[in-house]
């Protein structure tokens, strides 16, 4: 039984006395009484275990028999007297032991002499042994148990071993003092000191409170190591003071007379040092250390003592300890432990960690800022203050290691953390300074921070070190209990003894009641004491609550000194330099620092002039004056000590409560710390002078007698609606379990009476847990009757509201909340706001004073603009005078008034903010607009009415009155010139001025174009361009905010609203912004909508956009969908195909499938299938598919799926299906697999990507397949209103098209989701059915303008929708990006790891799991997958993908976070999808845009697994603002839109060069084959056509033929004929066309290729293409693409670090140099870029051959190497092996054959490439072994070998044919010699005639290596994403010329092939040397040339006839 022993007063007393009394007549008459029983050595033995069977009921825990015994047998062998034992027994055993007392006591004797048997030695060593084992078992709770609870045994055992511990310590203290001592003196307790210890205990009780102090007592006696508290030992003495009871240390001295009451304290002496105390000098610390405390020689005791902790552990600690004994530095240990931790050779990682040191005062803030600063310097570490003054950027926050802050900012940051979770993440060490604040009105902010960084601790398993610093503080161990602290390590507590200069204090109690009558007698007082100190020779401060206090005092105090004659103590010595101070004094302006100086009389406050302060505070150091009368604030601001420090007066006004309060006991002791200057005083002396009512008050403060309440339920509302707003709080057990966190809940349980806890409900519920229940549902119906959170009690739920969560961010109160809803509505003026404001509950302590009412009288007639209703007499009316006078700039004189009006000012600003967003989230337009530039009003402090100019402060006042005057609006002056301005104004030079800053205002130019999408969902794209010029001092460096809202005036709403940001790069160049929305019209229609934007900052700054309805053409209403009809499901035997049946694992088709089957598979018509996901869609192609099998055999069925991995699917289904089981041919066709022509001649069926076939089917009339096709299936075909769509609509055009040219039909089958306009895709329509499972959605809304934040801010609904729609059912999350799928899965298992079973969601064996985990690659997959979370996307590796799939597909993990690609991809239905966010970042533009609404269709389609669900469930999170148009359409079909117009000029580009367009004429007939021309008649707005009459059409559409024919033209694709008409292509167009390239790519070549471009220029022509504008950029990216830039070899633009461009530049870098990518996403992005690369170099090479520029192809072909290669060309091709790196170089270079020269003459000598790698291996693995053996693994050099012995090395024969004219050489062939000797050689020199076409045959043969194994013709290229056959590039070409003739490709050489060259042979005759280049393009270092000596004859006629040539020049380039 864990008793807490709770005891009341006075009947114990009672009870005790009775019971010894009774006992007393036992031990009176103990000698007549015979001992009943024999008593033996066992009979305390069995008696004892008698009571305890009786007593404890034999409860496991009580204490044993054994330990009893021991305990009885030693308090009997005492040599005490009967009645003190009888005492004590009585307190061991209780008042069931009274029998057991009773023979004890008889049986004293006897027992004693029996039981010395018992071995005696050990028994106190046993004693210790047992205590030590209870604090250890105490112990181990102690970190997460809020409160010690001991049991009896316990209890009593700490008593005996407390005991057992005093009497050795006196043993050796006596043994000491006085070395005889008698023997039995040892074991003797003084009996005096016993009773000393009775009377103080029943004084004791006397005075605690009745339900146990008792238990604070026993906690305080438990020794912990680090607690110097000698009032806890010390004796004290109770005396009543002031009325009121007071404990006091013994020598007080007390003074009582008529006027007052004195009490004086005297400084106590220091704390001697202890024996193992180690003074820590600097020098002996680690580097850092040294560099922290430069200038330092030691640390001081405190910080001695604490150093072992504070520097070398992660212990949370609290340490209190009074005023300057250097805490700063116990502060600054920690830090610099928390640095060392993040050092990696030598380098601080400081964008690991953050401090957050948290300050009570802005003044104290500022002054660690600079503290810490100055020391953290030399680390290079940044300190910064973030407080309401000092507001920092996100960025300055991310850059800086330190942040010192105030509790409430702080509170804040993290209340909105999601935003700064970063932030939050990154801080590793929170330092609380004066946390003794806990029980002030700012405790419960503390109390919050604490909760909520410890809660973050616990859910995120991050280490997060809190540090308390604290004056001294009575119950020390609940606030170490509250910080988690550990009591024997963290806690160290130092009292008064530990001051630097001990203090001696007086409190003096004035005891009049009459106000005038104190005042005079504290003067009175004061001057006593202050003369008393002069007298002595000493300085003092006198300590004044007011400004003008200061020199009132000062005066009177010399007043009574002249008086009394005691001015000549007062007077300054006159030193040397007291002129020089003289002199300075009289050149201050103060009159009163002149006058009271000569006097030795000074004042000091914050009123004062700095450089006033400044002197006085030298002046005060240097000892010229004696008395300085002050203010607090020269405490806390500087350091200036003086002997003896007087507090005249504890009244302060205070602006926050409006009243006079007493003064708060942080500033007592901060002013105490003042005194006692510490190189020259033994001590100081505080004196502190208040009424005889509060005498007590601070006495008790003082000596820290009060312990220290919580202030928590005070703003328990307040603080819990922003734990739910912040998500962590989201039900009532969780709230509960959060108020566990708080210091209010140590205290509750500590003290349940003043929380109003009753003593039977604290024993029914100990833990509080009903308690705690009840406080959050009370608050819980509070806060959802306020609308603040929706509060179901039902289910115990909270759920946030907008309006809780701008209160939480805006730090608004719940009354003022609750007022708020009372008095707001939509339509109030800007004086009413201001009056609502006015009632605001922030403004309650804020009262009206007689004094005050006039001056507000004059303020409300001087400067008040708008009413103030409540006028003078009312506190609110008071609050809106002020406010106004505030923003007029008005003067005040009362020195109330202005701390009220700063204070109003500050709350009113953010007030209104608050107001703005409510009503912004209200929709209310009028509103929003008037408190948005109210909110301005107040933080400009200029009325909305006057000029905006007056925002700048270089203009003079006089310019701006005549400027309002002459009524000048920003428009005019922006129109007329300077000097008119100049003129205007009479003043000709300020005109330009004037005229600079009309421009700096912002302002912006608006263009908005709307396109209907369905009758009643507009999309708006509206184009910003800011028109202003920038100016850095004005508007900073970032950007200006603006906010932006579609308001209807009619029904005065805000359809839409965002907060933009212009960027400053953005206004220097004048670069548009585009934002894209969709808004609700409704019908009929409203005239016009308004588009505001309004500055958030600049008054004034604002524009209109006007939208107009007028022209609006609306699209046309939507056929319904085909009603599914209820048929009999028809058996799969309808096939009539025995194999075909065998297929199908079902027995029957789905009753879609049964509808459609007869069309798809008995007739030809086109089909178009909507129907959603899980609906069967694949097998409806497989009908028609089989149709094809049937009817025409000869023919070819295309399948085309949108993406690589659809297509990877359906190819690994229908090879096993198809391919094997039909034995029909299937083919892949796509970007990654390109089979050669044969493969697909011979296919069957071809499955491609949409990109791939139109690249195929453009040149159809020579692709003799293509023509083949008769059936074409697009599945997914709404994709047509993606990015993607264009292509899809070409292909189907041209397929259209062909058919009609070709004469033979070719069926189009479309599969798609259900779509609203399917009938415009003009097929056979067959309806969009319903879906098979049926499916419920929800939407959730998530405010936030960032994206990031607003993504995390949406796990924990994640996390919830799984928890309540599908604990154990797969889920499935779709996230944008893979950043986001690392994050939301880190995120769902912190939420796991609170939860009573973390790994719920893995659905197997954590065993086998395990084993799978170890083949995973990506370490982030590992860790998720353990929990049963995967993450799929296409940044992991192909396997660990598959692994992810199989998991999910078999239910063994129950989540799955993909990006959204994965909807698309791979059917995986699951029970519930969450679409997590509705956006992705778009590199293009750099933001982030929504999904295209099909893709989300897609996700949510997901939901629902047809064979297991009855329904599927999504859940849809979004950005709030875009809920309602989700809503609208995830309910209403949606019509898919064409994209063709961006890219049309490809298009017709592409049908030009194919030749099936000639003219402008086709060009229009082309367009109207395509899809975007039919949607263009049904919803011509959106294309923004006017009205869709024949003319307008033909307008518009020769206008588009025009514009993209006129693009054409400027990237030389093409020439438009002389008749203007006809087209004809051009080579460049040609190139494109088959590379499939965008024409301003290769108008890019033309103009940048030049005809020596090196390789870097290269790299950046290639970088250039357009096809990489679409690289992401993401955030943030840009500093890393800066800081991978640094460690690349060729600069890039340092502005451009965030363009795609770049970013692929720097990527293809790294991928030559092997660089470090900064992060996973970066190695994706690279595969991107290289997948694209080669395509754009092939087409480089062939602009570069058409111009005949040698030098570029040779360097484009050196590209392409490399890029295959991932090395530098000028690096060694040695490194192009796996495993071989720079350094292992050497070892080539080294190897030579030396000793054993190979008899047939190997290879000799150093190894510089490959080809003489390869000679010197000889095709033997043992050589190349030996090379590199020393530095590779045996695996490694394997690997390396294999890449070797595969090289190709090829020999090459030339010949050249053609015919010559001598007769005597019938042979139409010549040979071309290899090297011969000697350049004179006729032989060598071929003679050809000029001017003739020749053909160079050449013969290429490869020879093997060392390879056995079975050739491919797949080159080996490991750093390369794509799989690449090997080939060669033949070019010939003239050196001296740099000319190159010309280019031939060829494939993969298998043993020998032989290729033919057609060149023509110069005109004029004459030698010339032509040289064949043989070049890889896949290998480095393998490149051949050889030399063609030609000597050209001039012509013969007979020659003309020109033989066997094989290829025509025409034909050459483009091979």
């Amino acid at each position: 039984r864990n008793l807490i022993q709770l005891f009341y007063g006075l009947d114990y007393n009672k009870f005790l006395n009775n019971q010894l009394n009774h006992l007393q007549n036992y031990c009176g008459e103990k000698s007549d009484l015979k001992s009943l029983e024999k008593v033996d050595d066992s009979f305390l033995w069995s008696e004892v275990g008698k009571y305890l069977n009786e007593s404890q009921g034999g409860t496991p825990g009580g204490p044993t028999t054994e330990d009893l015994c021991c305990t009885l047998y030693e308090m009997l062998a005492s040599t005490k007297s009967g009645d003190e034992l009888q005492n004590e027994l009585f307190e061991l055993l209780g008042p069931e032991g009274f029998e057991l007392i009773e023979k004890l006591l008889q049986n004293r004797s006897v027992i004693l002499e029996r039981s010395l048997t018992c071995p005696n030695d050990n028994r106190f060593q046993a004693l210790q042994e047992q205590c030590k084992k209870f604090i250890g078992e105490n112990a181990k709770p102690n970190y997460g148990c809020q409160v010690t609870i001991q049991s009896e045994q316990e209890r009593l055992l700490m008593k005996q071993y407390r005991r057992e511990e005093k009497r050795n310590a006196r043993k050796e203290k006596q043994t000491g003092e006085d070395a005889e001592v008698s023997g039995e003196g040892l074991t003797c307790f003084d009996p005096k000191e016993l009773r000393m210890q009775r009377e103080l205990s029943l004084l004791n009780a006397r005075s605690m409170p009745v339900l146990g102090r008792q238990r604070e007592m026993e906690f305080e006696k438990i020794h912990y190591p680090h607690v110097y508290d000698s009032r806890a030992e010390a004796m004290k003495t109770s005396a009543f003071i002031g009325g009121a009871k007071v404990f006091l240390p013994e020598a007080v001295q007390r003074e009582n007379n008529k006027m007052y009451e004195e009490v004086k304290i005297p400084h106590s002496e220091p704390m001697p040092i202890g024996i193992e105390e180690k003074i820590v000098y600097i020098k002996d610390l680690d580097e850092i250390g040294q560099l922290a405390f430069k200038g330092m020689k030691r640390l001081n005791r405190i910080q001695s003592i604490v150093f072992e902790t504070a520097y070398n552990t992660n212990e949370n600690m609290l340490i209190c300890a009074p005023t300057g004994a250097g805490k700063t530095n116990i502060a600054m240990l920690t830090i610099l432990h928390e640095i060392r931790q993040h050092v990696q050779q030598g380098v601080i990682k400081k964008d690991e960690f953050k401090v957050v040191y948290v300050a009570p005062m802005k003044a104290l803030a500022a002054e660690m800022t600079n503290y810490f600063s100055k020391r953290l310097e030399p680390l290079g570490i940044t300190v910064k203050e973030l407080t309401g003054d000092m507001q920092l950027s996100k960025g300055e926050i991310l850059r800086t290691q330190m942040l010192v802050t105030t509790p409430e900012k702080w509170d804040v940051v993290t209340r909105k953390s999601v935003g700064d979770v970063a932030l939050s993440q990154m801080v590793k060490l929170l330092i609380l300074d004066e946390v003794h604040l806990l029980h002030e009105d700012r405790g419960p902010v503390l109390e919050s921070i604490v909760a909520r960084t410890l809660r973050q601790v616990e859910s995120t398993q991050s280490m997060i070190r809190i540090l308390g610093l604290s004056a001294t503080l009575p119950n020390y161990l609940d606030v170490a209990t509250f910080l988690h602290v550990n009591p024997y390590i963290g806690l160290f507590y130092f009292d008064g003894r530990f001051r630097p200069v001990p203090l001696g204090q007086t409190f003096v109690g004035i005891k009049t009641a009459n106000k005038v009558q104190q005042l005079n007698h504290m003067d009175e007082v004061c001057y006593e004491n202050v003369l008393k100190q002069i007298m002595a020779g000493h300085q003092v401060m006198v300590f004044v609550h007011a400004r003008n206090a200061t020199v009132r005092t000062a005066m009177g105090l010399r007043e009574k000194a002249k008086n009394n004659g005691h001015i000549c103590h007062f007077l300054s010595p006159q030193g040397s330099d007291y002129g020089q101070a003289e002199k300075q004094v009289q050149r201050s302006r103060n009159k009163q620092l002149r006058e009271l100086f000569p006097d030795g009389f000074s004042i000091h406050h914050a009123g004062m002039l700095r450089q006033d302060r400044n002197l006085v505070e030298n002046l005060f150091s240097n000892g010229h004056i004696k008395v300085l009368v002050c203010t607090a604030t020269l405490a806390w601001g500087v350091n200036l000590p003086a002997h003896a420090v007087v507090i005249k007066g504890t009244q302060i006004y205070a602006a926050k409560r409006g009243s006079f309060v007493d003064l708060g006991i942080l500033d007592v002791m901060q002013i105490f710390g003042r005194a006692g200057r510490p190189q020259f005083d033994k001590f100081g002396e505080g004196i502190i002078i208040t009424t005889h009512d509060k005498l007590s008050h601070y006495l008790t403060l003082l000596t820290q007698q009060n312990p220290i309440e919580s202030q928590f339920l005070e703003s328990l509302a307040d603080n819990l609606n922003a734990e739910i707003a912040l998500g962590t709080v989201t039900n009532v057990e969780e709230a509960v379990k959060w108020i566990s966190y708080t210091y209010l809940y140590v205290r509750m349980r500590a003290n349940p009476l003043v929380y109003g806890i009753s003593h039977k409900a604290y024993q029914m519920d100990p833990g509080l847990e009903k308690h705690r229940e009840q406080l959050v549902i009370e608050v819980g119906r509070k806060l959802d009757k306020a609308r603040m959170i929706r509060f179901e009690e039902r289910t115990g739920f909270f759920s946030s509201t907008d309006l809780g969560r701008t209160a939480s961010h805006y730090y608004i109160k719940y009354n003022t909340i609750e007022t708020f809803n009372e008095l707001f509505d939509a339509h109030k003026t800007e004086g009413d706001i201001l009056a609502i404001v006015s009632k605001a509950e922030e403004f309650e302590q804020i009262k009206v004073r007689e004094e005050e009412i006039e001056e507000l009288d004059t303020l409300l007639n001087d400067f008040c603009e708008l009413p103030a209703p409540g006028g003078v007499e009312n506190n609110y009316g008071k609050i809106n005078i002020l406010l106004q006078t505030y923003i007029s700039r008005g003067e005040m004189d009362s020195f109330s008034l202005i701390s009220d009006s700063a204070y109003v000012a500050q709350n009113a600003a953010r007030i209104v903010r608050a107001l703005f967003e409510i009503a912004l989230r209200k929709r209310w337009p009028a509103m929003t607009y008037r408190l948005l530039n109210l909110s301005k009003v107040i933080d400009k402090r200029l009325w909305g009415w006057v000029s905006p100019l007056r925002q700048f402060s270089v203009l003079p006042p006089s310019v701006l009155s005549k400027l309002e005057e002459k009524n000048l609006t920003i428009d005019k002056m922006k129109d007329m010139r300077k000097d008119e301005i100049g003129h205007m104004l009479h003043h000709v030079k300020i005109g330009l001025k004037v005229k600079q800053c009309v421009h700096q205002i912002p302002s912006v130019i608006m263009e908005a174009t709307i396109q209907p999408i369905t009758r009643t969902v507009l999309r708006v794209r509206l184009n910003i361009t800011p028109d202003f010029t920038w100016n850095d001092q004005v508007h900073g460096t970032v950007g200006e905010p603006w906010w932006i809202w579609v308001e209807d005036p009619t029904n005065d709403h805000i359809y839409h609203s965002e907060y933009f940001i212009v960027q400053k790069k953005q206004v220097i160049a004048k670069e548009p912004q585009l934002l894209v929305f969709t808004i609700p019209i409704f019908e009929p229609l409203p005239s016009q909508y308004y588009i505001r934007a309004v500055s958030d900052r600049w008054l004034g700054a604002e524009a209109v956009c006007i939208i107009n309805f007028q022209h609006l053409i609306l699209p046309e209403r939507h056929p319904p969908h085909t009603e599914l009809l209820d048929l009999q499901p028809l058996p799969i035997t309808a096939l009539g195909h025995r194999e075909y049946e065998a297929l199908y694992k079902f027995t029957h088709f789905n009753p879609i499938q049964t509808q459609i089957f007869h069309t798809l598979y008995h007739t030809d018509c086109n089909v178009l299938l909507g129907a959603p996901t899980g609906s069967g869609k694949t097998v409806a192609a497989e009908l028609a598919i089989f149709r094809v099998f049937n009817k025409y055999p000869t023919s070819k069925a295309v399948y085309i799926a949108p993406l690589k991995a659809l297509v990877r699917e359906r190819i690994e289904d229908w090879k096993v299906r198809i391919e094997e089981k039909l034995g029909k041919k299937v083919v892949e066709l796509t970007g990654d697999v390109t089979p050669d022509m044969r493969a697909i001649a011979q296919a069957d069926l071809i499955v491609t990507t949409p990109e791939k076939w139109d690249g195929v089917s453009r040149s159809w009339q020579n692709r003799s397949y293509v023509q083949k096709v008769s059936i074409l299936i697009i599945d997914e075909i709404h994709l047509l209103g993606d990015e993607r769509g264009p292509v899809l609509e070409v292909i189907v055009s041209r397929t259209n098209f062909i058919s009609s040219h070709t004469e033979k039909p070719v069926r189009v089958v479309g599969l798609s989701t259900a779509l609203a306009n399917a009938r415009d895709l003009e097929m056979r329509k067959l309806g969009l059915f319903i879906r098979p499972v049926p499916l419920e959605v929800h939407i959730q809304g998530f405010p936030g303008q960032h994206y990031c934040p607003r993504m995390a801010s949406m796990n924990k609904p994640a996390f919830q929708a799984i928890r309540s729609h599908s604990p154990a059912k797969p889920v499935l999350i779709f996230v944008s990006s893979r950043r986001q799928t690392r994050l939301t899965a880190l995120d769902l298992i912190a939420f796991l790891a609170t939860e009573d079973d973390p790994k719920q969601w893995l659905k197997m064996d954590e065993r086998e799991m395990n084993d799978i985990i170890a083949t995973v690659r990506d370490s982030n997959l590992k860790l998720t997958l353990a929990f049963g979370i995967g993450m799929h996307h296409a940044g992991l590796h192909e396997r660990d993908r598959k692994t992810v799939e199989e998991l999910f597909v078999n239910c063994k993990i129950q989540v799955l976070i993909a990006t959204s690609t994965l909807a698309w991809g791979v059917n995986f239905p699951a029970h519930l999808v969450i679409v997590k966010g509705t956006e992705y970042y778009d590199g293009k533009t750099r933001r982030y845009v929504d999904y295209p609404i099909t893709d989300v269709l897609q996700m949510m389609g997901r939901a629902g697994r047809p064979q297991f669900d009855d329904q599927g469930k999504a859940v849809i999170l979004v950005h709030d603002i875009k809920k309602d148009f989700y809503k609208k359409f995830l309910y209403e079909p949606f019509p898919v839109e064409s994209s063709l117009l961006e890219v049309l000029a490809d298009h017709l580009n592409a049908e030009i060069a194919a030749g099936t367009i000639t003219s402008k004429q086709d060009a229009m007939d082309y367009i109207t084959w395509t899809y975007f021309f039919r949607r263009l008649i049904m919803n011509p707005t959106y294309y923004n056509l006017d009205d869709v009459s024949h003319d307008t059409m033909n307008k518009y559409l020769s206008s588009l033929v025009e514009k993209s024919l006129f693009d054409l033209e400027c990237s030389y694709c093409i020439e438009i004929g002389e008749d203007n008409c006809s087209i004809e292509p051009l080579t460049y167009g040609r190139i494109a066309s088959y590379y499939y390239l965008k024409h301003p790519t290769i108008g890019m070549f033309r103009d940048q290729l030049k005809p020596e471009s090196n390789i870097e220029e290269l790299l950046l022509i290639l970088t250039n293409a357009e096809e990489y504008t679409d690289l992401p950029v993401r955030h943030n990216e840009d500093q890393m693409n800066s800081e991978l830039a640094k460690h690349l070899p060729i600069e890039v633009n340092p502005h451009s670090f965030d363009s795609s461009h770049t970013k692929t530049h720097l990527l293809l870098q790294a991928h030559f140099s092997h660089a470090m990518l900064p992060c996973p996403d970066y190695a994706t992005d690279t595969k991107t870029v290289l997948d694209q690369a080669i395509r754009i170099c092939q087409a480089m090479l062939d602009v570069a051959a058409h111009h005949g520029w040698l030098v570029t192809a040779l360097n484009i072909i050196n590209l392409v190497q490399m890029v295959v290669q991932g090395r530098w060309i000028h690096n060694s091709s040695l490194l192009t092996l796996p495993n071989i790196e720079l350094q292992h170089l050497y070892l080539f270079r080294k190897w030579s054959q030396g000793k054993r020269k190979s008899l047939h003459g190997g290879y000799q000598g150093p190894i510089e490439c490959l080809p003489e790698l390869m000679a010197a291996c000889e095709g033997k693995e043992h050589v190349f072994a030996s090379i590199v053996d020393g530095e590779l693994q045996t695996a490694h050099i394997s690997q390396a070998w294999n890449f070797l012995c595969r090289l190709p090395i090829l020999n090459i024969n030339l010949s050249i044919k053609g015919c010559w004219d001598d007769p005597a050489q019938p042979q139409n062939e010549v040979p071309v010699p290899s090297l011969t000797t000697d350049t004179r050689d006729d032989n060598r020199w071929i003679k050809l005639h000029a001017d003739q076409e020749y053909v160079l045959q050449i013969n290429l043969q490869r020879t093997q290596m060392g390879y056995q194994g079975r050739q491919d013709s797949k080159a080996m290229a490991p750093r390369f994403p794509k799989v690449k056959d090997e080939g060669w590039f033949l070019i010939l070409g003239e050196v001296d010329k740099k000319e190159l003739i010309a280019l031939k490709r060829t494939g993969y050489v298998r043993n020998r092939s032989t290729v033919s060259v057609a060149f023509y042979t110069p005109e004029t005759p004459g030698k010339c040397i032509y040289t064949l280049y043989l070049m890889s393009d896949s290998y480095l270092g393998m490149d051949q040339q050889y030399d063609i000596y030609l000597n050209i004859i001039p012509a013969s006629t007979s020659a003309q006839v020109t033989t066997d040539v094989s290829d025509t020049l025409s034909h050459l380039t483009l091979k």
